[in-house]
């Protein structure tokens, strides 16, 4: 038929009909799977990312996935191939689930084989869908068991290091090191002993601490001094900036005048496998775009936790470098900011005039 109807949408979790277009004008990957768009003319449904020419407003429909399009008497896009992108998120939590369950990382073709793609071609599905590769995920997820036994009362560091699923405390320590910014001992004993330079540095938008291990940059904030660090980090070794951690503040503070111009400066902080996935999807937001908090959480291939995605948006220690600002509410509406709303929008503002 040429002609096509307006069924009722099924009941859902999808985004609102203006959501779903904005995403769909966007050609937004990240929403892939999450809805398709059905065109009356035509006939024929895709995937938000659709490479194909875009029809008018009034001639869209949007559907919460292939199974309603068809339903509702629409075809596939020969081009998008919408009926995929829903089998490339079930492969992706199939692998994500592999490896939780594994008591030693599984290799790239182990966990391909698993989700029934090529290795090569899995390997980048899954980076797109989740912001981390399947190794990395593996190493977050291992890192995280360790913090968690690193906490418990009683347990040694040993113990902790093989209740985790590492074979050897060398590749426990290598990485503790990256994804807790500390060793699994000095975590244990609440960071002591690890040395943390800071500055208080004026900026256009109020003075902004800056702080950092030998690693990395492990705290940019507003409205905040050098008590709140002590507070934040009890046992570590507290102390004035020295020229190397200066002249990464001043690369702080311009990026507070331009957001958008970026930095490439080393960080050193620490995270679940959860928020990890979520600060490299704000890392992934173009300057001058926005996000909602639901498209971040779509984006790690949790479309269920928006809470926790705007949870872990919260969580991020640095601010302006890990561009939490750039994420709003479904409705357009600014959300939440650490540092105040007028903030936020001035940030937002420099970037849409770069």
């Amino acid at each position: 038929m040429n002609q096509m109807t307006r069924p009722r949408p099924a009941a859902s979790t999808m985004p609102d009909p203006e959501a779903c277009w904005d995403a769909f004008a966007r050609r937004d990957r990240a929403m892939d799977g999450r809805f398709v768009g059905a065109v009356l003319t035509t006939g024929i449904y895709c995937k938000p990312s659709c490479p194909a020419r875009r029809p008018r407003r009034e001639n869209m429909l949007f559907l919460p996935d292939p199974a309603a399009a068809r339903a509702a008497g629409f075809r596939a896009c020969l081009r998008c191939r919408p009926d995929e992108a829903g089998r490339d998120r079930l492969a992706v939590e199939a692998a994500r689930a592999l490896i939780a369950g594994a008591e030693t990382p599984p290799t790239l073709d182990e966990v391909a084989t698993h989700a029934g793609y090529a290795p090569h071609h899995f390997h980048r599905l899954f980076k797109r869908e989740t912001g981390m590769t399947p190794a990395a995920y593996a190493r977050a997820l291992r890192a995280e068991r360790l913090k968690a036994a690193l906490g418990e009362e009683g347990s040694s560091v040993t113990q902790a290091i093989y209740e985790a699923g590492y074979n050897a405390p060398s590749r426990a320590y290598a990485d503790a090191e990256r994804h807790l910014g500390m060793t699994p001992s000095a975590w244990k004993d609440g960071g002591r002993d690890v040395e943390i330079r800071y500055a208080l540095v004026p900026t256009s938008l109020g003075t902004a601490l800056v702080a950092a291990t030998e690693k990395g940059l492990c705290r940019i904030s507003f409205d905040e001094d050098e008590a709140d660090l002590r507070r934040r980090f009890p046992h570590a070794q507290i102390w004035p900036a020295d020229a190397r951690l200066a002249a990464m503040a001043k690369q702080v503070a311009a990026l507070v005048d331009d957001p958008a111009a970026g930095a490439d400066l080393p960080v050193d902080v620490n995270g679940t496998a959860f928020q990890q996935a979520i600060w490299a999807a704000l890392r992934a937001i173009p300057p001058g775009e926005t996000r909602s908090y639901a498209e971040i959480a779509a984006a790690i291939g949790k479309p269920g936790a928006v809470r926790a995605a705007g949870t872990a948006c919260g969580d991020n220690g640095l601010a302006v470098l890990v561009p939490c600002h750039r994420v709003l509410r479904s409705d357009g509406g600014m959300g939440g900011y650490a540092y105040g709303l007028e903030r936020k929008r001035a940030l937002l503002a420099r970037e849409k005039k770069g």
